[in-house]
């Protein structure tokens, strides 16, 4: 998988699935699935379902993976700086994490739109 230096933005959408495997979502955030391992063991919040020994992600696990890699990767969070703000406790209050995965969703909408029209 080519390293890239993709913001959220520019990630491409998350297709209408119930369930990723780990190596499906990994490629859907531009990370390497040992990451998103690690990732489980740091942030409470990542709790991908398992099943059979292995880790499927859903729609919203994914958006949580974004947001966690946007916070470290683009806007230079350490992990306990992240793991701070995912709790609310730097935030203040939550609206700017809402800001953030309104900004997603409205990015995948209208990519979803142009491919409709391009049909």
């Amino acid at each position: 998988m080519p390293e890239t230096s993709q913001t959220a933005s520019e990630l491409g959408p998350i297709p209408s699935k119930r369930y990723f495997t780990i190596g499906e979502a990994a490629e859907l955030c531009q990370l390497k699935p040992h990451v998103l391992r690690y990732w489980e063991q740091e942030f409470k919040q990542v709790q991908p379902v398992k099943r059979n020994n292995r880790r499927y992600y859903q729609h919203k696990d994914l958006l949580l993976l974004r947001q966690i890699r946007s916070l470290l990767h683009e806007q230079g969070y350490t992990i306990a700086g992240a793991r701070q703000w995912l709790a609310g406790e730097s935030a203040g209050d939550d609206a700017e994490r809402y800001r953030q995965l309104l900004r997603q969703t409205i990015t995948e909408l209208e990519e979803i739109r142009a491919l409709l029209k391009s049909v």
